[in-house]
């Protein structure tokens, strides 16, 4: 394998208040696909920092009466904690109020504007009169011009990713004093974007990026790229424009120049690294960014430009994701459903919501649900039920008969071969960032061990006396455990460096999926990973509901949309009305495709006490020998359904899509067919 020289980017947060999980979702995002590369042993870097210019940061150290320097100094820290209890190994973590990067703006700025590139002209701002000064774009509320959605901010829009001047919102209003701004003339500064169409054409040909983020490009150059205003007047905190009294950078010409001033500094820091080898025009490292797809148009038009006109190299690929939404709601602090980092964190294991973000990911540039009870249930049915059950079920035999030794697996055994033979595939999914197709096929992977164990049945083979065999059995097993743990390892490293310590081998990496344990001695097992309490989840909605109040009693000011609830439209059942559906655990015996059917599997399960022919729309996301041994949830009491291949005899239960975003309901383990779901 080549080794690559890579450099990675996620957006930089805003030193104006803490990390919340939309933050994790991207930064998890990006440091799973950083940890592949590095497992796979290329030369991946990640740096970020915090964006600590601008207005809003401003007014809050004024409101706290501290000085803005003091405010993000405690950001930082804040930040910094929270990246480190989620897993995120960046290299380094800075901030834009920094020398590196007051040096690149000046340098970049003062390139363009040798360049030709840069502009200055007066033009009318919006001004409130009440505060006595200019407003940011996003300190301008309204409704959007182009699709109508209410509550958008004065420089795009979430719902249809438009730009626009704050001036052209409907109903605006500043979000300082509640008043409509009004017009006032000032001297800005402009980069002249349409200058670089040509070049920013032939680079969206190059570049890796989403077609979604391609096909949306492909409109802005349609409606012509209008000049970028990259000044905004005094009072505001940041870097004065050289040459100019009361001017500054906006900040989002500074931010992204963050990325290459973070890297600078670690540059500074380490030494052997060379800045132009990642930076230069000539650059031959990759670089790429990941970011939420409401900065696309900052990201692939202002800032490729931007390094362009100042003679650095433009990025390799951009990355974007959608949005996060908690419960099928927008975050939102009055609903409860925003979520601080340090707040999920203090109730249950992040961990955990790196698996289940990671379950949901892929290289869509589609939004992410956070079903809090979804991911309780996943997680436990998969991390816990699945992948730590293997060695919890496992390594007490070798404790008890070989003090933990493993016997020696044959390349040839079938069950390892199916298991060892997925790393490709996988390696796939995860360089293309499906992170959600990693986890199915792992999980799948998973299920062929337990069937392999439930097959096999140690317990029985052990009160036998068919010690070899137990030895045998036990041993796959675990040896199977250790490469579906090293193929988990970029999304739960926590995990994985518990279940190395078990192992008692060194740090997995990705060539190890080639070649079995040789004669080696485990440790006695303790529990790797804990199940999810459904009580924890209850305090951690509660607890946001009750920080959203305070923050709401707080700022005055800042309306949210109603909560939705009875009367909105939902069609609700009550307590009678659920009583009446009799849900069963059930054991899959036997699953066949259905060859006239595009999505039907026939499953003949056990209920204990029966057994039932149930056809069931999942074929697109399991192969039927993968089910056979599986617990599901199924309905029992719905009427038998005749089909022209046969009777139906009542339903699987399954969350998801249409194909391979299906899953099914899983009982944990211990449950026994035909127990009653409560």
């Amino acid at each position: 394998m080549t080794q690559r020289t890579i450099l990675v980017t996620s957006a930089l947060p805003y030193a104006n208040g803490p990390l919340h999980l939309g933050h994790m979702l991207e930064v998890i995002q990006t440091d799973i696909w950083v940890r592949f590369q590095r497992l796979c042993g290329h030369h991946c870097r990640y740096v970020c920092a915090d964006d600590a210019h601008g207005t809003p940061i401003m007014l809050r150290a004024r409101d706290e009466g501290i000085s803005p320097e003091a405010l993000i100094a405690r950001i930082y820290g804040e930040h910094l904690r929270d990246l480190q209890r989620y897993a995120i190994a960046m290299d380094n973590f800075y901030t834009t109020h920094s020398p590196e990067n007051r040096h690149f703006a000046e340098l970049i700025y003062t390139r363009l504007k040798e360049g030709g590139f840069i502009a200055n002209r007066e033009i009318e701002q919006s001004f409130d009169e009440a505060a006595g000064m200019f407003l940011p774009d996003r300190f301008i509320r309204g409704t959007c011009p182009r699709c109508r959605t209410p509550g958008q901010h004065g420089d795009s829009c979430e719902s249809c990713g438009a730009t626009y001047n704050p001036m052209e919102l409907l109903d605006a209003v500043s979000v300082l004093s509640g008043t409509p701004p009004v017009l006032r003339r000032t001297e800005h500064y402009f980069v002249r974007l349409a200058a670089f169409e040509a070049m920013l054409r032939q680079w969206l040909e190059q570049a890796n990026v989403q077609e979604a983020v391609r096909h949306k490009l492909m409109e802005w150059f349609a409606v012509g790229l209008a000049d970028w205003d990259i000044s905004r007047d005094s009072p505001y905190f940041g870097f004065e424009i050289p040459g100019t009294v009361g001017k500054y950078f906006y900040v989002w010409l500074d931010a992204p120049i963050g990325y290459m001033a973070s890297f600078q500094n670690l540059c500074t820091r380490l030494r052997e690294l060379d800045f132009a080898a990642f930076w230069g025009a000539d650059a031959t490292a990759e670089l790429y960014h990941f970011i939420g797809k409401d900065i696309i148009y900052f990201h692939c038009l202002f800032w490729p430009a931007m390094l362009h006109g100042a003679g650095f190299r433009t990025p390799s690929g951009v990355f974007a994701h959608g949005f996060l939404t908690v419960d099928g709601q927008k975050m939102s602090k009055s609903r409860g459903t925003f979520i601080e980092a340090q707040l999920f964190a203090q109730h249950l294991d992040p961990q955990m919501l790196r698996y289940y973000f990671a379950s949901k990911l892929s290289a869509a540039v589609e939004d992410i649900d956070l079903n809090l009870d979804e991911m309780l249930e996943r997680c436990n049915a998969d991390v816990v039920g699945k992948l730590v059950n293997i060695p919890a079920r496992l390594a007490p035999f070798l404790e008890r008969h070989s003090g933990g030794l493993l016997s020696p697996v044959s390349p040839d055994d079938p069950l390892w071969a199916r298991v060892q033979g997925a790393a490709r595939q996988l390696a796939q999914h995860y360089e293309a960032r499906e992170y959600a197709a990693v986890v199915r096929l792992v999980m799948a992977c998973a299920d062929q061990v337990n069937q392999f164990i439930q097959e096999q049945a140690p317990w029985r083979l052990e009160k036998q006396g068919a010690i070899q065999q137990v030895q045998q059995v036990a041993s796959l097993g675990i040896q199977c455990f250790r490469l579906l743990v090293l193929y988990l390892k970029p999304i739960v490293p926590h995990l994985a460096a518990e279940a190395e310590r078990f192992l008692q081998i060194e740090p997995l990496r990705w060539h190890d999926a080639g070649l079995p344990l040789g004669d080696h001695v485990i440790q006695p097992y303790s529990a790797l990973a804990r199940r999810l309490e459904r009580a924890a989840v209850q305090r951690l909605r509660d607890a946001a509901q009750a920080q959203g109040g305070q923050d709401k009693k707080n700022a005055p000011g800042q309306v949210e949309p109603a909560a939705s609830g009875p009367g909105d439209g939902q069609d609700y059942i009550d307590i009678q009305d659920f009583g009446r559906i009799d849900l069963r655990v059930a054991r899959i015996l036997e699953a066949a495709v259905v060859p006239e059917s595009s999505k039907l599997l026939r499953l003949m399960v056990d209920l204990g006490t029966e057994k039932r022919q149930i056809f069931a729309g999942i074929k697109g996301a399991y192969q039927p020998e993968t089910l056979v041994g599986r617990l599901c949830v199924i309905v029992a009491n719905l009427k038998p359904r005749a089909m022209r291949f046969g009777v139906s005899e009542g339903m699987v239960l399954a969350a998801g899509d249409d194909g391979p975003g299906i899953f099914l309901l899983s009982a944990d383990s211990g449950a026994e067919p035909g127990m009653r779901v409560r």
